[in-house]
């Protein structure tokens, strides 16, 4: 396929070293999946970190043999030639803890009992993930990396590598991201989560063990995590007041077509992802506040950064708002750090960031350029 990465493989990396989360939990063992695209160079200074957002995976590229249609799911962005060129970096995708893509999670086997970790997997935190991804490198032997990239929840592990590890990066990239999320946005993920624990087939996590999923309680959170990812006028244009027929039904069946599109997203996403990880991610969105342990100063927590920073955002986006970037932007301005910053006019919300949109695309490829020189001069 024209400009891809072409066929990919993934990997999976074991570690017998106990993580220390947050929470105080210990992982006394843990796999990572991971796919790797281009080839590290010989100092080793050419490796991108891709961190993925809420529902993504490492499968950031390419496509598998045999199956020429799972496409990466950032394909547009990375490949020969691309805003993230392979041909110039060694790009990096993995799947989280906590996962439910062959990173250990909540559906893998605890070897300690045999049976799923189901309930009994620890809550999981920004700071736990990029501790687990700063091993990962050090198993690849990468020190530090050109640039660590995400959107969305990916873009605030982005960040945390600035802060928890300012030596090893030398550019971040936040992509429709914030430094910690606003009432409203944690409302949307507590009603989201009570979507999935009040489902009768949960039975407290551990519905593995019951042959069931609590596939009621994940199809409605997606459903309305779909609708924050949308703009109004995305929807507006699609779907409208379209209705199925040419008549009201004047009952609760699908009458309208946003409805049938809501539900298909709804069934689909429940038909391949996890509900404890569903539970995970969001508590992790949640949790992710640098200025915590500053009494909410921002600017004191960004102290701790170095590296130089593209903070991106979207126009329509009203879950990751211009404003949060904007509040990214500021801090590392106050700490004399290097910021570009861009605001770009996109009709399609949240979801903007995984969109082909040329801007953008010129944006983030004149940068990473630039990032390039650094190893290539």
């Amino acid at each position: 396929m024209d400009n891809s990465v072409g066929i990919v493989q993934a990997q999976c990396a074991q570690f017998d070293t106990p993580l220390t989360f947050r929470s105080g939990a210990v992982l006394p063992r843990y796999e990572l999946v991971y796919e790797t695209y281009g080839t590290l160079n010989a100092d080793k200074s050419n490796a991108i970190l891709i961190c993925h957002a809420l529902s993504g995976h490492h499968h950031v590229a390419g496509y598998y043999e045999g199956d020429t249609k799972n496409m990466g799911w950032w394909d547009n962005m990375i490949g020969p030639g691309k805003p993230i060129d392979t041909n110039k970096f060694f790009v990096v995708g993995l799947n989280n803890l906590g996962g439910c893509h062959g990173s250990t999670g909540p559906s893998s086997t605890n070897p300690d009992t045999g049976l799923p970790y189901g309930a009994c997997f620890p809550v999981i935190t920004v700071e736990d993930w990029v501790e687990s991804q700063a091993r990962l490198a050090d198993r690849l032997g990468i020190q530090q990396f050109a640039a660590v990239i995400g959107g969305s929840l990916g873009g605030m592990q982005a960040l945390q590598w600035s802060l928890a590890y300012p030596d090893r990066v030398r550019h971040v990239l936040a992509i429709a991201s914030a430094p910690r999320l606003t009432a409203q946005n944690i409302a949307f993920n507590d009603v989201a989560r009570n979507a999935i624990l009040t489902d009768p087939d949960f039975h407290g996590g551990d519905f593995y063990q019951f042959g069931v999923v609590p596939t009621r309680g994940l199809r409605l959170a997606r459903m309305l995590g779909h609708i924050t990812y949308l703009s109004d006028d995305v929807m507006a244009d699609k779907f409208g007041r379209e209705l199925r027929t040419e008549k009201f039904n004047y009952g609760y069946e699908v009458e309208f077509q946003i409805e049938s599109y809501l539900r298909y997203q709804g069934d689909k996403f429940a038909a391949r992802f996890d509900a404890n990880t569903y539970l995970l991610m969001t508590k992790a969105l949640d949790y992710f506040d640098p200025s915590h342990d500053f009494g909410g100063d921002l600017n004191r927590a960004f102290a701790r950064a170095t590296a130089d920073f593209l903070v991106i955002s979207f126009t329509t986006d009203w879950r990751f708002s211009p404003q949060r970037s904007r509040e990214i932007v500021r801090p590392l301005l106050h700490n004399r750090r290097r910021v570009s910053y861009a605001e770009i006019t996109s009709a399609h919300g949240h979801d903007s960031f995984l969109m082909d949109h040329a801007h953008y695309f010129d944006i983030v490829r004149a940068y990473m350029g630039n990032v390039s020189k650094e190893f290539t001069a």
